[in-house]
């Protein structure tokens, strides 16, 4: 199977000197979902944000063939999707709408493939009639969902969501896990939400303090108490069975 995303020997270095990424070795197959977990601080999120470029450390990086590098790195943010944490990092404009569309308006897009995109993208996440709705009106849940589809009206080929289900009510989860289950393209979620890593994700890497531990079957991993424990996480009860069902 050909592989989505590359990545060897990644090493990144806070400002401070501090080791952020020290060697990491990771491949995700095109149309996988692929979890990402680990403790506070192991290097999650700065993983992810080396997957479209807004970091940059040592190693290699290949994003559906293509290297890591500037000249690249139009292409490749149009390939890569980031979904940031806090919603409010992506929602800006007056509107829903405007917000979806922004993406594909910075692609020379003609106005009617833009509104087209705005428009599928809101139905994906099912919020259809919130076009016009400012952003700063909706519930947490409704501008997670509309920050997901500000990245789905570019269609990249892979999503890439960070701490997709934090701080969402039971309800609110559960609606968020059908509609990425529901997305079909290539997917990388990093969470501390291990039974959303569960459902979702088939293989499943644990990363700590910088490295990863190890990458496996998600119910091998998830299930291993031992390798779990050692690295500051633990399986809640029940969550191996749903993990083998």
């Amino acid at each position: 199977m050909t592989d989505a995303v590359t990545i060897r020997d990644l090493f990144y270095d806070y400002p401070d000197g501090r080791s952020a990424l020290a060697g990491v070795d990771l491949r995700v197959a095109a149309g996988e979902t692929m979890g990402i977990v680990g403790p506070n601080g192991a290097g999650k999120t700065t993983l992810l944000l080396h997957l479209n470029g807004i970091l940059t450390g040592r190693g290699v990086i290949n994003i559906c063939g293509m290297r890591m590098e500037k000249r690249n790195l139009k292409a490749i943010r149009r390939t890569v999707g980031l979904v940031f944490q806090d919603p409010d990092d992506q929602l800006f404009s007056a509107t829903v709408f405007d917000d979806v569309a922004f993406g594909p308006l910075n692609m020379d897009l003609a106005p009617d493939e833009v509104a087209y995109r705005a428009r599928e993208a809101l139905r994906q996440v099912q919020m259809s009639g919130y076009e016009q709705n400012s952003p700063h009106h909706l519930s947490f849940g409704e501008r997670k969902r509309a920050a997901i589809a500000t990245i789905l009206s570019m269609d990249p080929e892979i999503l890439v969501l960070d701490e997709p289900t934090s701080n969402l009510d039971p309800r609110q989860r559960r609606n968020l896990i059908g509609l990425l289950h529901g997305i079909t393209v290539t997917k990388i979620i990093a969470s501390h939400d291990l039974g959303m890593i569960a459902e979702l994700c088939g293989r499943t890497a644990l990363l700590n303090g910088g490295r990863i531990i190890a990458v496996g079957e998600t119910a091998a991993i998830l299930g291993d108490r031992e390798l779990m424990e050692a690295n500051g996480l633990e399986t809640p009860p029940g969550l191996l069975l749903r993990c083998q069902s």
